[in-house]
């Protein structure tokens, strides 16, 4: 795990030196002039030094926004609250697997940007601007899988754009916001569908508990072991955590 954050991060902070030249080419302002972002990180180590620790600074915000986390910490939310279970497991628990599920379908991705950018560029092949050009081209790539057009088609919009361009042209100030509301229209879309059995389950326990005129028994405490029960025997765990693993 320590290995796939330290690949997240070095990956993000090359793609995050390309940020503000995006930002200046969709602005009207001119182009600041002299010596560009990268040619200061690359001459001055105390800038570099500086960079890296506002890169570790956002690193959660990115790992929120730019990669499957959000979605799966979303899910096992709305799966607990489905089973009718306040903290059980608890915040860190689900934390942890959302972790360790988004670094197993990070993998792919971050074995492309190591060995097209980290590597080369550890090794002093390229330079910083050309190692964050090839990281990009992968974690776009993922972004794109897990974004919904007509969300991507807002956002470009809002930018004067009518037509989705080649992914090579999106920018990822467009593409970052897009794939993160796909990602939780996503989670919702997999929430419903958890919460029907479940409801229905309570649905029939407080018919049966009403018809036999048990009006004073809480439905939820002959519901939950019931949904428990069922959990258990359909191998609820392991079904959620596969769709989550193959659902972008």
């Amino acid at each position: 795990m320590a290995r796939g954050l330290k690949l997240l991060t070095l990956a993000v902070g090359l793609i995050l030196l390309l940020l503000p030249a995006q930002a200046f080419a969709a602005s009207p302002l001119p182009a600041p002039s002299g010596p560009t972002v990268a040619h200061a990180l690359q001459t001055n180590p105390q800038i570099s030094l500086l960079a890296l620790l506002s890169l570790l600074a956002v690193l959660p915000g990115v790992v929120l926004l730019m990669t499957s986390f959000t979605r799966i910490v979303v899910v096992l939310s709305l799966l607990r609250t489905a089973l009718g279970l306040n903290q059980v497991p608890p915040n860190q628990v689900i934390i942890g697997l959302a972790l360790f599920l988004t670094l197993f379908t990070m993998a792919p991705t971050l074995s492309k940007v190591e060995s097209a950018a980290v590597t080369p560029y550890l090794k002093g092949r390229i330079t910083a601007t050309q190692a964050a050009t090839r990281a990009e081209t992968p974690m776009k790539q993922f972004l794109a899988a897990g974004t919904r057009q007509q969300d991507l088609a807002v956002f470009l919009a809002s930018s004067g754009k009518s037509q989705v361009p080649a992914l090579r042209d999106v920018p990822l100030t467009a593409l970052v916001p897009a794939y993160t509301i796909s990602q939780l229209t996503i989670a919702f879309e997999m929430g419903v569908l958890l919460f029907v059995p479940f409801v229905i389950i309570d649905f029939i326990v407080a018919s049966v508990l009403m018809a036999l005129g048990m009006m004073m028994v809480p439905p939820t405490l002959i519901s939950l072991p019931l949904k428990l029960l069922l959990f258990v025997l359909m191998n609820g765990w392991g079904l959620v955590v596969q769709t989550l693993l193959t659902t972008h």
